[in-house]
């Protein structure tokens, strides 16, 4: 049960702080979703956007969290 109850809180700090960033965003100097190199086409009447840089760099963010946290768990 010890260990559910660290795995818990660790999952609710990773919350707040993904939350933190989420509030913070329109003051950030950039703005998650709009990065270069995302995918966008814009036709006459429909368009198409696929944020695959995003995509990356929210991969990369949370294989470092549950790498960290994996360190920590041993």
């Amino acid at each position: 049960m010890r260990e559910l109850g660290k795995v818990l809180i660790v999952c609710g700090l990773v919350l707040a702080v993904i939350g933190t960033v989420l509030f913070a965003s329109g003051r950030l100097p950039f703005r998650l979703g709009r990065l270069p190199g995302d995918i966008v086409y814009k036709g006459s009447n429909s368009s198409f956007y696929f944020p695959i840089v995003t995509c990356i760099l929210l991969s990369v963010a949370l294989s470092i969290v549950m790498w960290v946290v994996n360190h920590f768990r041993r």
